[in-house]
């Protein structure tokens, strides 16, 4: 072998793919199927909570435990083969026993799951399931169990892997709380072939049900979006026109933004999730191949009918919430910017008021510095009088005399000294 170092997840990784092998089931068969779900944040469950669960029933078997830290499990309780796995959301338990029931889908065969430990499940029934499977004969006489196990309007029935085994349910509750489905198989079909097929209905049943949950979501998300809808209709209309005052309106518009991202921020994991398990739900479908049996719906045929109209309304919802949002956010900028320009015009008119302002005490206060300059220089002149008074008996000059030669002398050296200290200051 090189010397080279692996990863530390190599074989975790690769482990992964081979995690979950499927079933082997050999007719005659039948299962038991349960699917548990907390009814809040199921995401962000305890799973330790699961596996103390599992492991109680395991003690009642004398069963090994799984290993710390688990998320599948398959082992052998009593007579019966014990098959257990931990998803994102739910927890399933299948349990499968050879023969089938004298009485179809007695509700007996659902009895190795206790009462008293159903009771301390860490959370409810998402969905349960018996199955029963049978050797295929042929046609007619499959015909006749399934109108007498099912409701015919209901009844989807199908050749499935190139015609070796025939599926059927109607996926309706029967009296005992469970889905009922039924598999007939060609002996040519193979006992892991057979167990595919278990698995893949049983993936069916849970990825629909818990699909179903967005569409009780979208439902109740209905009437609170439509008033918000009308909200956000009204607001808009009143932008149309002029706005009296648009500070309120603009935390009016905030706070149904603010309701539709809560809205958002609260149905973005569930209708998330619908659409992922929409998907494996279709995926699961198509790998069955299915051939039309005695002229009857397939499994394909019955989603298309009953469940993509809910799919789709979930994806409706999500979409017609996520345009909401972005008609709030937009009527929201619109609203801001016809805000700004009615400031900037605003502030327009005040600049050119404060201009005008300018322009007068620029006025004034040039017209203040002209008297300045004669108080100044009346002053001035004043004392140069006193200063050249002694003159006016030696050079025989009149006060009067003197007082006009020096003034333009004084006004000139004012107006000159202040122009400079002007000068100075700018």
């Amino acid at each position: 072998m090189p010397d080279i170092q692996d990863h530390p997840l190599r074989y975790t990784m690769a482990n992964e793919l081979h995690a979950r092998p499927f079933p082997v089931v050999q007719a005659p068969a039948r299962a038991a199927y349960l699917a548990i779900k907390p009814a809040q944040n199921a995401a962000g469950r305890d799973r330790n909570a699961d596996r103390v669960h599992l492991i109680a029933l395991l003690d009642r078997f004398g069963a090994a435990h799984p290993q710390p830290g688990a998320t599948h499990y398959s082992g052998q309780i009593g007579k019966h083969l014990l098959k257990w796995e931990s998803h994102t959301e739910f927890v399933t338990f299948t349990v499968f026993a050879d023969g089938v029931a004298d009485r179809p889908y007695d509700a007996a065969s659902f009895a190795v799951f206790p009462d008293d430990w159903l009771r301390q499940a860490p959370g409810v029934r998402i969905t349960s399931a018996l199955i029963r499977v049978e050797a295929l004969s042929d046609d007619a006489a499959v015909a006749d169990k399934v109108d007498n196990w099912f409701v015919p309007e209901s009844l989807a029935i199908s050749h499935v892997l190139d015609g070796e085994l025939v599926i059927a349910s109607d996926f309706r509750i029967d009296t005992g709380g469970h889905m009922r489905f039924a598999i007939f198989a060609r002996p040519e079909a193979g006992s892991r072939r057979t167990g595919r097929v278990v698995q893949r209905l049983c993936e069916i049943e849970t990825y629909k049900a818990m699909s179903m949950l967005g569409l009780s979501r979208a439902r109740d998300l209905a009437p609170q979006m439509s008033a918000i809808d009308n909200r956000l209709t009204a607001l808009l209309s009143e932008m149309c026109g002029p706005v009296g005052e648009p500070a309120a309106l603009l935390q009016s518009l905030l706070t149904v933004s603010a309701e539709l991202e809560n809205i958002v921020a609260q149905s973005a994991f569930r209708f998330g999730a619908t659409g992922a398990y929409e998907t494996i739900v279709n995926q699961r479908i198509a790998v069955l191949r299915e051939t039309r049996f005695a002229g009857r719906q397939t499994f394909g045929e019955f989603m298309m009918r009953r469940f993509d109209p809910a799919m789709r309304t979930v994806k409706s919802t999500e979409a017609r919430l996520k345009a909401m949002s972005d008609r709030a956010l937009r009527a929201g900028d619109l609203l801001r910017t016809r805000v700004d320009v009615e400031r900037s015009a605003q502030n327009r008119d005040l600049l050119e008021s404060m201009d005008r302002r300018s322009d007068l005490q620029l006025r004034l206060q040039r017209t203040v510095e002209g008297l300045s300059v004669v108080a100044i220089s009346y002053y001035a002149v004043s004392l140069a009088m006193y200063i050249l008074g002694p003159l006016e008996y030696q050079l025989g000059i009149s006060k009067t005399v003197m007082a006009s030669l020096v003034t333009p002398v004084v006004l000139i050296g004012v107006w000159l000294m202040l122009q400079r200290l002007k000068k100075h200051l700018e």
